[in-house]
């Protein structure tokens, strides 16, 4: 399996939630910039995929009354002029060479539409795509991305206990809960197992400061201050 891109970092990784929403509207090139000027290792973003097949980066299924599946690009760059394309995220990320990408890939199972294999192909083609791996809530997607490709490390996203059963099915290198799914020994033993552990969304300051106590290899949280200053006092 490929190594995961913080695999050797010294310390636990911070990471912006779709940027730094508190600064700019979320999963925009600003926010995304405000996050990395701030300090913060790098940024989780959500990916979908529009009609006509490219790949934007937007949190919900639907903008403006419509769903970005059923919208070519034009169509959704009129609606919603903030959303950016992939690339254009890609692009910002080169600027800052250390920084990694968490991309989330936004599906609705059961059937695919072949974002899965246009995910892949992007990754694959970006200069910094050691600097990525891909995490979603749904297994199909992450099975999919497997078969496309066995070069881009995968995050198994949750918030029930349950979907751990499904970690070793979908090839997962890390997993996501939800912060309050955790304790210290769960963390000990997802660790034990070789598993990285990435917790969402973590804002308050003595939360985040417990869960890197307990060994956590990652936080991803909408405030920077908040995750820079947990840090320093672990």
């Amino acid at each position: 399996m490929p190594a995961l891109p913080f695999a050797s970092a010294s310390r636990p990784v911070l990471l912006g939630h779709r940027g730094a929403p508190r600064v700019a509207r979320e999963n925009t090139l600003e926010a995304f910039q405000a996050a990395l000027e701030a300090g913060l290792d790098g940024v989780e973003f959500d990916v979908q995929k529009t009609r006509d097949g490219i790949l934007v980066v937007h949190h919900d299924f639907h903008v403006e009354g419509a769903a970005i599946a059923e919208l070519d690009w034009p169509d959704l760059n009129r609606r919603a002029p903030w959303i950016p394309r992939l690339e254009a995220v890609l692009e910002l990320l080169d600027a800052y060479p250390e920084a990694y990408a968490n991309v989330e890939l936004k599906s609705q199972p059961p059937r695919s539409d072949g974002r899965e294999a246009l995910l892949a192909r992007a990754l694959l083609a970006w200069p910094g795509r050691e600097r990525a791996w891909v995490s979603s809530f749904d297994p199909l997607a992450l099975v999919r991305l497997w078969r496309e490709t066995k070069e881009i490390p995968l995050g198994l996203l949750y918030e029930q206990q349950e979907m751990l059963a499904l970690r070793s099915c979908v090839h997962a290198e890390a997993v996501h809960p939800r912060r309050d799914l955790l304790d210290v020994d769960q963390v000990a033993a997802l660790k034990a197992q070789g598993l990285a552990v990435v917790v969402w969304t973590v804002n308050d300051l003595e939360e985040a400061r417990r869960l890197l106590s307990w060994g956590v290899d990652a936080l991803i949280g909408d405030d920077p201050e908040v995750l820079l200053a947990a840090r320093r006092n672990v």
